[in-house]
């Protein structure tokens, strides 16, 4: 059946306390999501019906949304001016056909004309070109709103588990959080779990790399909790983004930084990135500080949304506003990291517009410098340093395998030189030459410019220790303490 044509169409509103009536499908308004789409209800206007778009799914459908009508997350009130602001698209009934098949439910009808995605409260473009609210202090609010919601979620044993900023919405007077397509969550019932179906990459949780959202349980929500607080905080910075400290190597997503753990923004430095350069992580509150580290670092207790709750109330009640900007916030005495923050950007977009305006000087470098000649010639001379390098190393690696396959015969000769120090002693050498020898040939290596550097410099490590160890086990006399063994 096309659900384009189900205006006028009746269906059974069944209720959690057993009553039912019957409602009339309105208008279609919009296309929802790949479950189904949402219509008016012409009986209620303050409910709207979610028909799914496949019915084979009646039964699971049916108990799970059961389970959502007996186990509903309790949430303070949203109100202002009278006007109740609804967080929750929760099923209030299930509706079902003339057959008795379950075709979709109820829901509270949300305003959403008063309400923006996370993404544009989180980037200040977006918040400008929207006329939205400036001022830091309230997405630390929508902050909050958040980690109450959540906390909430968890509270009855639900996880939303596919977290994100896009798929959350906050609205523009109170910034209290909205969550729609909640039927998608991860759902406790009365008989077990009814799980998620969807979860979204930079938002994984490091554990998750091997999972199904089946397996995902409340740590994937506190990981996706603390990114998307993280970066309503940090100006939509992603807290697994940054600058690549060896820029010559290939990316990697920032979802494989997740899994790697390799977090920037830590009271530890990261071995793959540095900070992205605008980030003002370094003047939040120190106890912000921590409990990011616990949420991103490998082997630490996440936060719970409870946690950030009592967390983000603190920094909302202590906070201090910016004396050079009104809509600036700051924890610490270091100051407003935001003003700091801008004053970068301006600088760099000064020396842009500097460039640009004169004429001479192209990404920096002056016009009067640049010949096809003399880059030519340039380009030649470097390809000859690569080449004579190239040889250099040939002659070097010749000379290596040479060494270690003469190995043995040469410390045979001062054999009873080398055993006297002991068995001990002469495996630490043979550690500590191994670990000079890779830092040596990665050197020599990258010099050449050698495009398979890790193939070669492993398969003349792997020579290397294979003749020392030989030499090692012989000079020791230990294949004939071996055979003289007795059993």
């Amino acid at each position: 059946m096309d659900h384009d044509t189900l205006y006028g169409k009746i269906y059974n509103a069944i209720y959690s306390d057993g009553s039912f009536e019957k409602i009339t499908l309105g208008h279609i308004l919009n296309q929802g999501g790949a479950a189904g789409k949402i219509y008016e209800n012409q009986n209620n206007p303050e409910t709207v019906a979610k028909i799914y778009h496949e019915k084979n799914k009646s039964s699971t459908n049916r108990q799970k949304l059961e389970a959502m009508l007996h186990n509903i997350p309790i949430l303070p009130k949203g109100e202002m001016n009278g006007k109740e602001y609804i967080q929750l698209a929760w099923p209030t009934a299930i509706l079902e056909d003339e057959e008795g098949f379950c075709v979709g439910y109820l829901m509270p009808k949300i305003d959403t004309s008063q309400a923006v995605s996370f993404d544009h409260l989180i980037q200040k473009a977006i918040r400008e070109k929207l006329k939205l609210p400036e001022k830091y202090s309230y997405r630390v609010l929508a902050a909050y709103n958040l980690s109450v919601i959540v906390g909430a979620m968890h509270k009855c044993g639900h996880y939303i588990i596919d977290l994100k900023p896009s798929n959350l919405f906050v609205y523009k007077s109170t910034f209290s959080v909205v969550l729609f397509d909640c039927d998608g969550f991860s759902i406790l019932g009365e008989y077990g779990r009814y799980p998620a179906e969807y979860v979204s990459e930079e938002y994984i949780y490091p554990e998750g790399k091997n999972k199904s959202c089946n397996e995902m349980d409340e740590e994937q929500d506190k990981f996706a909790l603390a990114v998307t607080i993280f970066k309503l905080l940090n100006n939509g910075i992603h807290p697994f983004s940054g600058t690549p400290k060896k820029p010559n190597e290939d990316m990697i997503s920032v979802q494989e930084r997740i899994f790697n753990y390799h977090y920037a923004y830590g009271f530890w430095p990261d071995e793959y990135q540095y900070p992205h350069p605008y980030s003002i992580h370094e003047y939040f509150d120190k106890k912000t500080l921590e409990m990011f580290d616990r949420a991103f670092v490998k082997g630490k207790k996440r936060p719970s949304a409870k946690e950030w709750q009592d967390h983000l109330a603190y920094l909302l009640k202590n906070m201090k506003q910016c004396k050079k900007n009104s809509n600036h916030a700051y924890f610490t005495s270091k100051g407003c990291g935001m003003c700091i923050a801008e004053e970068k950007f301006s600088e760099k977009m000064k020396k842009a517009r500097e460039n640009i305006n004169n004429a001479n000087l192209v990404r920096g470098i002056d016009i009067s410098s640049i010949n096809v000649e003399k880059n030519k010639i340039e380009k030649e001379i470097q390809n000859q340093k690569i080449l004579n390098l190239r040889k250099i190393y040939l002659i070097f690696t010749i000379v290596y395998f040479i060494f270690f396959a003469l190995f043995y015969y040469i410390f045979n000769q001062i054999k009873e030189y080398v055993t006297v120090i002991g068995k001990g002693f002469q495996f630490i050498l043979i550690i500590l030459t191994m670990l000079l020898l890779n830092k040596t040939i990665m050197h020599c290596m990258k010099k050449s410019c050698y495009n398979d550097i890790y193939g070669i410099k492993a398969m003349m490590l792997i020579f290397a220790f294979c003749c020392m160890t030989m030499t090692f086990l012989l000079i020791n006399d230990f294949p004939e303490k071996f055979w003289n063994l007795k059993l």
